[in-house]
């Protein structure tokens, strides 16, 4: 099994950039690999994509130093079980708010007697002639991410972030935003600047790394210095959109 070199930079207090993927684009996926990115996120809660493309994703980005991770539909054991056994080294998953649920993630990735994950690591142990090592070393190389994104959530960070198991929170900004009744599009982020710095508070213990999206090299940059350390910049569709948002502003300037 290939070592999880992103769970060994956060354990170690080192920062790591990554990127969410919607587009369910394989060659997107190959591209931003290629290009040095240390992880990136199948998004499977949010886009139209199946397992099947989560497989062809992931098929991808393998043979690139880049760590793939899935972004399951919240708590489904199914869809962790699958897309470890697909070959994801990770899952990120939304909609926690206990250490119950936390706990039950956590042993979803796990084989007995420390979990409950079924054996049958099909591509994940290049179909079979890799199960003992899979085996013996899946445990250790599986990276699990939690979202931060509701009011309980942002009320248990403590208790979560203690969970054996759980690696990094990152926060979810905008569903923060409004599940702390915030208007996302207008009103200010005093409320989720507050969790933010808790959840640095929570990292600085050592206990886990902190997570965030960053959508500018600016912030990008100011989040590092902040001591983040799971940073997601963009997505891949932000990338395309502001692209296109900035060479059609050229073009217009220049008429």
């Amino acid at each position: 099994m290939q070592t999880n070199r992103v769970r060994q930079m956060l354990s170690q207090g080192q920062p790591t950039l990554g990127c969410f993927l919607g587009l369910g684009s394989p060659q997107v996926a190959e591209l931003l690999a290629g290009a040095g990115l240390d992880w990136l996120v199948i998004e499977a809660e949010h886009s139209a994509v199946d397992m099947a493309q989560v497989e062809e994703i992931l098929r991808a980005i393998k043979g690139s130093d880049t760590v793939p991770l899935v972004r399951v539909p919240p708590g489904d054991p199914v869809w962790i079980q699958r897309s470890l056994d697909a070959g994801a080294m990770g899952i990120v998953v939304p909609l926690v708010e206990s250490v119950q649920q936390a706990e039950a993630i956590v042993r979803a990735t796990r084989y007995p007697p420390q979990g409950t994950r079924g054996f049958g690591p099909l591509r994940a142990s290049n179909f079979t002639r890799d199960y003992d090592d899979y085996f013996q070393r899946a445990s250790d190389n599986i990276l699990v991410v939690l979202i931060v994104e509701t009011a309980p959530m942002a009320a248990n960070l403590k208790a979560v972030a203690a969970v054996d198991g759980v690696d990094a929170l990152i926060v979810g900004v905008r569903d923060l935003c409004l599940a702390l009744g915030r208007n996302v599009m207008a009103d200010g982020y005093d409320e989720v600047d507050d969790v933010l710095e808790a959840i640095l508070q929570v990292s600085r213990s050592g206990a886990v790394a902190a997570g965030i999206h960053a959508y500018s090299p600016e912030t990008l940059g100011a989040f590092r210095r902040r001591g983040f350390g799971f940073i997601s910049y963009k997505t891949d569709y932000m990338m395309l959109v502001d692209q296109a948002r900035e060479g059609l502003q050229a073009f217009g300037r220049a008429r």
